[in-house]
C-alpha cells in the first residue's frame, strides 16, 4: 500500500511526460526527492494536449513504473502539471461592500471579494484552475498585503485567472486513470516550476520565468510577490532540433544528440579548435561530418526568434520595466543548450539564468536537472489539494469543474 506522507507529481509536457516520487516535510516544508524518470511521447502528446490516449497511459505507466522503481515506494495519486494552447489567462477585479456594524475584515471576506472576482463568463468547455490573488485595496488604499483584522467598508481585490479546456483536462484524467492513477488536482505547469526554481526576493521585486519546453515556451511575469501575467507561445527547443534535422539530413534523434552534445546557442560562444562534428545520415549507415559553426548557423537563427517572441509578448504586457530586477529566470529542457542563458541576457536586455530547483534535496541527477523542475514543483502543491477521490468521482459523474470554492477556502485560511 502506498504510504500517506509519499507524494508525486507528473508533468504533462508539450512532448514528453516526467514524474518524481518525493516525500515533503510538514515541519518546514522541505522536499525530499526519491526517484523520477521521463519519457518522451510523440504519439500521445502534442503541443501538451492528449492526441492520442493509449499512447498517453502507455507512456505514464511506463515512467511511473520506473520512478516507482527508483524510489521504491508505490504510489497512486498524482498531482499533475497542464499546459498548452487550451489555457487562457486574464487578469481581473472583485470587491465587496461591508455593509454590517462590524467593519473589521475576516478572512470569508477576502474569500467573498475573490469569489466576485471569478464571476466571469465562461463557455461550457472551460474551467478555472486558479485564481492567484495579486493585491488588496481597502477604502481605495492599495497595497494591502493581509486585510484581515482591519477595518474598511470597500474591500477590493486584483487576481490573475487561469482556465482550460474542460475536454482536454477529462482527456488527460482518462489517460491517466487508465494506467492506474488518480489525479488529486491539475495544476498550471509554469507556476509549479515557479515555486521551486524562483526565490521570494525575485517574487517580490520582479522577475520573468521563461519555462522553455519541446513544442511550447511559456512566460510568467512575477512581482509584489504574485504572478500579474502569463502567456504561451507555440514555439520550443523541439524546432532546433528539426532545424537540425533537416539542414544535416539525418534523423530526429541523431539531431538531437548533436543538438546536446555539440551545440550553441550563440555563434559568439564557439570555442577555438572546435572543428568537425561526425554523425550519421537518414539510412543510419552513412558517415558525415560537418564544421560547428554550420550547426550554430542553424540553431542560432531560431534561438534568436523564441527570445525575440518572448522580449515581444513582455513589451505587450507592459510590465517589461517590472522584470528588470530580477532579470530572466529559464528552465525547462529547453535551456539546457549551452550559451542560452547569454542568449537570453543580449535578446531580453535583462540578466539571466537557469532556475534549477531550490530548498530540494535527494537525487542529485534529478534535482539538478531543469527538465524536472516543474514536477518536483508539484510535490509543494500534492499537501495542499482536495482528495483525488472527490475530484474524479465529480468529474466521472457530472463532467464539471473542481470545487473553487473549497480550494479558495483553503488557500485564505493558509494564508490569512
Amino acid at each position: 500500500m502506498p504510504r500517506r506522507d509519499i507524494v508525486a507529481g507528473l508533468d504533462i509536457g508539450s512532448a514528453q511526460v516526467v514524474v518524481v516520487i518525493g516525500r515533503r516535510d510538514p515541519q518546514n516544508g522541505q522536499i525530499e526527492v526519491l526517484g523520477g524518470a521521463r519519457s518522451a511521447c510523440p504519439g500521445g502528446l502534442k503541443g501538451g494536449v492528449v492526441i492520442n490516449i493509449d499512447e498517453t497511459c502507455r507512456a505514464v505507466t511506463r515512467i511511473c513504473e520506473e520512478a516507482e522503481e527508483a524510489a521504491k515506494e508505490m504510489v497512486k495519486e498524482l498531482t499533475i502539471a497542464v499546459r498548452g494552447s487550451h489555457l487562457q489567462t486574464f487578469n481581473n477585479h472583485g470587491a465587496l461592500n461591508i455593509a454590517r456594524t462590524d467593519k473589521e475584515i475576516t478572512a470569508e471576506d477576502v474569500e467573498k471579494a475573490i469569489e466576485s472576482a471569478q464571476a466571469v463568463h465562461l463557455s461550457a468547455d472551460r474551467e478555472i484552475i486558479h485564481t492567484l490573488p495579486q493585491g488588496f485595496t481597502l477604502d481605495r488604499q492599495q497595497g494591502v498585503p493581509n486585510p484581515v483584522g482591519m477595518e474598511g467598508s470597500l474591500l477590493e481585490v486584483d487576481v490573475h485567472i487561469i482556465t482550460a479546456s474542460r475536454s482536454h483536462l477529462n482527456n488527460i484524467f482518462k489517460a491517466i486513470n487508465l494506467a492506474g492513477f488518480t489525479v488529486s488536482e491539475p495544476i498550471y505547469g509554469l507556476l509549479s516550476a515557479g515555486e521551486v526554481v524562483l526565490t521570494q526576493e525575485e517574487r517580490d521585486l520582479g522577475c520573468l520565468l521563461i519555462d522553455i519546453g519541446g513544442q511550447t515556451t511559456d512566460m510568467a511575469v512575477y512581482f509584489d510577490g504574485s504572478v500579474h501575467f502569463t502567456e504561451k507561445l507555440p514555439l520550443g527547443a523541439d524546432a532546433i532540433t528539426r532545424d537540425l534535422a533537416y539542414g544535416l539530413r539525418t534523423s530526429l534523434s541523431q539531431a538531437q544528440q548533436i543538438k546536446e552534445n555539440y551545440g550553441v546557442a550563440m555563434a559568439s560562444l564557439l570555442e577555438q579548435g572546435d572543428n568537425e562534428v561526425s554523425f550519421t545520415a537518414m539510412d543510419g549507415r552513412t558517415f558525415r561530418k560537418v564544421s560547428r559553426r554550420f550547426l550554430i548557423d542553424i540553431i542560432e537563427p531560431r534561438v534568436e526568434e523564441i527570445f525575440s517572441l518572448v522580449s515581444e509578448k513582455l513589451q505587450e504586457s507592459g510590465y517589461s520595466d517590472r522584470v528588470v530586477p530580477g532579470g530572466a529566470i529559464l528552465t525547462g529542457g529547453g535551456c539546457l543548450l549551452k550559451g542560452v542563458e547569454q542568449a537570453a541576457e543580449r535578446i531580453l536586455q535583462l540578466s539571466a539564468r537557469v532556475g534549477l530547483p531550490q530548498g530540494v534535496v535527494g537525487n542529485s541527477e534529478i534535482v539538478s536537472h531543469p527538465s524536472f523542475a516543474t514536477a518536483i514543483g508539484l510535490l509543494g502543491f500534492s499537501t495542499r489539494s482536495e482528495s483525488a477521490a472527490a475530484i474524479n468521482e465529480r468529474r466521472r459523474i457530472s463532467k464539471g469543474s473542481p470545487s473553487i470554492a473549497k480550494r479558495l477556502k483553503e488557500w485564505v485560511e493558509e494564508t490569512f
